[in-house]
Formats: structure tokens, sequence, C-alpha cells
């Protein structure tokens, strides 16, 4: 937690932002894996943490914006309880330490809010993604299941967004650290890596350096020889002999900042000279792309330019031919790179995503662009001091979308399929780091840094058995 003073200032400015009603703010629950009380990791809500702080299931609170007064529900330990989880801290002790007023029983909640609408008080709450917060609001405001997004205030999600997208020192700080601890496990990665190795035995270490660093996983860990697959979480398959290995991993601090890095290496410690070329034209892309990072700068164009260098590079592969930027028009890249460059993070590896990407990464006057390998672009909006995002190029060669624009001859003008076809087996390649924009520009996230250049990688030492 950090200082009470920066959650009082916090909520402060949301009760300013917002003006009148109330504010409710709700904690997640446990949820039971296949049991009531086996329960899945906790986590907390992050925008809850960010306006209370207190890391426990079962609260909420409530902001009264017409009389000044912040409630946090819950309920306190029984004897029943202590037994089971020792000594804790009263719900008095924790809400002084956040800095709010008043404590009271959670089953009173209902009857808060039923008076609330009762006096036509405006009842003001985020977009729902958790069940039990479905099945509250239904119980408690009258609000249909379905409706849980759709019936969300705006100005609140407005004022949460403008407030969480750019980051404070102290955010910073615990973001270096979860950055820092990401950079371990790449490096973990990279040593780890031989013919034969399990995805799971590396990706159970890479866990075991997260929970190290104070925290866990920011997210369940990407980790595979077949990087074409955007999104494949490590299996229990055997890496092979002379292929690429791609790493999408990262920690969270223990007050749950998230880093999100992702490496590509050579499973036997060597890149071919064709990996070497590819991953020297993505390695190349991600350096630009994250110097064009600047205040004022949409991302949707930094989007841009690395579609461009990606279809300028590839011709010396003589897989593209042609102008580079007709081709870019036409969107010849998105058979390459489908994902986005880049997204925002902070509390959440995609920060604020629960209150969607029209609040998030656009505004009304950039709306997003819905085609295909563009549709995945989480932020397009300008750039700002203090947002801290992700940076990650890569290109994927996917068999089933290569036969599916071949079949249409899509794009021949500017794409030689013949060539294209020998590479139908390569793979993907990733690379990513995070970054903070700065007043005039950007730093990027972390003391550490896990090797990504080609000598870099090849000079790792292996890891000792």
């Amino acid at each position: 937690m950090f200082d009470k003073d920066i959650y009082i200032q916090r909520r402060a400015q949301l009760a300013k932002k917002v003006g009148s009603g109330l504010i409710l703010l709700l904690g997640n629950d446990e949820a039971g894996m296949n049991f009531k009380n086996n329960w899945y990791p906790f986590r907390q809500d992050s925008t809850f943490l960010y306006y209370a702080g207190i890391d426990l299931a079962e609260l909420a609170v409530v902001m009264d914006l017409d009389t000044g007064v912040t409630t946090l529900f819950g309920n306190e330990l029984t004897i029943d309880d202590i037994v089971w989880t020792g000594p804790l801290p009263s719900l008095s002790e924790l809400a002084t330490q956040t800095g709010i007023e008043q404590v009271r029983p959670y089953s009173e909640l209902a009857t808060v809010l039923k008076s609330a609408r009762e006096k036509g008080q405006k009842t003001h709450f985020l977009p729902a993604y958790r069940p039990e917060h479905i099945l509250k609001l239904q119980a408690w405001l009258d609000v249909a299941p379905g409706e849980s997004v759709s019936s969300a205030s705006p100005g609140l999600i407005r004022a949460v967004v403008a407030m969480r997208s750019h980051k404070a020192p102290e955010e910073i700080a615990e973001m270096e650290k979860a950055v820092d601890t990401s950079n371990d496990m790449h490096t973990y990665f990279m040593r780890a890596l031989a013919p034969g190795k399990n995805e799971l035995e590396i990706a159970g270490q890479l866990r075991a350096i997260a929970i190290a660093g104070g925290g866990d996983l920011s997210y369940p860990t990407i980790l595979t020889s077949r990087g074409e697959t955007l999104h494949i979480h490590a299996r229990n398959l055997s890496l092979p002999a002379g292929a690429l290995a791609l790493c999408d991993a990262g920690a969270e601090s223990a007050m749950h900042y998230a880093g999100d890095l992702t490496r590509t290496a050579p499973v036997s410690g060597k890149f071919t000279g064709v990996q070497k070329d590819m991953y020297q034209l993505i390695l190349d892309i991600q350096l630009a792309t994250i110097d064009a990072c600047k205040p004022g700068v949409p991302f949707s164009e930094v989007h841009r330019l690395s579609g461009e260098l990606l279809l300028e590079g590839l011709k010396s592969f003589n897989i593209i031919k042609g102008d580079a930027k007709e081709a870019l028009a036409l969107d010849a890249h998105t058979l390459f790179f489908q994902c986005g460059l880049g997204h925002m993070i902070g509390l959440d590896v995609h920060d604020m995503e629960n209150l969607g990407e029209q609040y998030v990464g656009y505004t009304p006057d950039q709306p997003k662009n819905m085609n295909f390998g563009w549709k995945s672009l989480r932020l397009g909006r300008a750039l700002e001091p203090g947002f801290t995002l992700t940076v990650e190029p890569g290109i994927y060669f996917i068999p089933t979308l290569i036969d599916l624009w071949k079949a249409e001859n899509k794009l021949s003008d500017f794409i030689n399929y013949q060539e294209l076809d020998k590479f139908r087996d390569f793979g993907g390649i990733r690379i990513e780091d995070n970054l903070v924009i700065t007043e005039d520009g950007y730093r990027i996230l972390g003391s550490k840094m896990a090797a990504k250049t080609v000598a870099e990688m090849e000079a790792l030492s292996p890891e000792p058995l």
C-alpha cells in the first residue's frame, strides 16, 4: 500500500471529476476452483486497488460525493476465520491506512444503495467483468445481467481512465520492480533453452522467479516454438533443435503493477543465417518504433511505421516487391503482422482493458480501425507524458493465413507467394519492452535489460542443470 495521502488525493480528484451522486467501487471476491473453499489465486480489482489500496477479498467502497464521506464495506474476521488465517488487521485499521472515514458491514451496502435510489441519487459504477459483480449489480441496482457493461457510467469511466493513464512516480517505481523481475525471467528463459527441453519445465521456473520477486505472473506465460500463433501458452511439448522459441512472460510487483516482455531465441543457442537476418529485421523495427514514441505522436502512426518498415525489410527476402508505402496502404503487412504494436500497461498488463478500448486507447476524434490487422491495436491515441506502454513488433508466418491469401491471389502485385512458401514453417518472432513517455521522449522501464541483440543472445551461457 502507498502512503494514505496518495489514496485520499486520488479519491478527491475522482470526486471532483464525477461531481455528484455515489461512486461504487467493487472489490473482487474469492472464486472456487472445484469447491467453495479451494480457491483460484485471488487478484484484487485494479481500480479498487488504485483508489482504496486494500488487497483483500469481499470489500466495496462507496464514495458519497454529496456528503464527502467515503465508506469501506466489509466483514470483520470471526474466530472461525482467525483459526485459519491467523490475526489480521481489522477493517478499521485498514481503512485508516488508506484514509477512508468509516467502515460498515457488507450486509448494509444493499440498504445504502437502495436508499440512494429512492432519493434519486445516482450510483456510478464501472463495467462488470466478474460474474459475482454482475449478480450484485442486478440485486442492488436492478441492472440486468446483459446490461452490466452498457449501463456503466461513462463519466466515471472517463474519469478513471484520465487518472490511471498517467503514472505517478510511485507507480513507475513499482513498474520498474516488475520489469526487472520480468527481465530476470527472460534471461533464465534464454539460458535454459536446449533441444528436447520441455516448454512447461521452463515456464514453471519462470513463475518461480516471478513469485520470488514478491508477486506472481502478470499473465499466463506464452512459451513455444510455434511463435506464429500469437497467444499460445506453454504446453507439454519438447523444443525442437534448430527452431526459434518465443517467450512472452511478465511478473507483477507485490502491489500488482505489471511487466510484459517478449524475447525470441534459438533453441540450439545459435541462429541460422535466415533466422539471424529475420530476427535483425524485427529488432531494427523495434528500436525504430521505440524511438518514434514521443508526446503528441499518435501510437497508430507508430504502428503504421512498423508495418512500413516490415514490408520494406521483407524486400531483401524477396517476399515483398513494389512500393512498400503502396503495399501498406492496402494492408499487405497484415499477412505478416496481425496484432497491434503495443498497449497500455500498469496495474493491468493490458491496462484498464475492462473499461473499454474506446475510452483507454482511442478518442471520439480518433476511432479504432476495425480492419484485419488493425483491430487488435489496443492503443491508437496520441501519447502523453506519464503513459506506460509496450512496444512489441513481430512477424508471424501463419500457414493457414498464407494459404487463404494465396488462394485468392490477394495483393499479388506486392507479395511473392513463391518465395513466401519457403517460410511457411518458419514460425514467428516478437521482441517486446516496456517504456514510459516523458516530457520530451521516452524511457525504457527497468534497471535491467534481458539480452536482445544477436551477439548478446548467442553469448549467453547455458543455465546449469
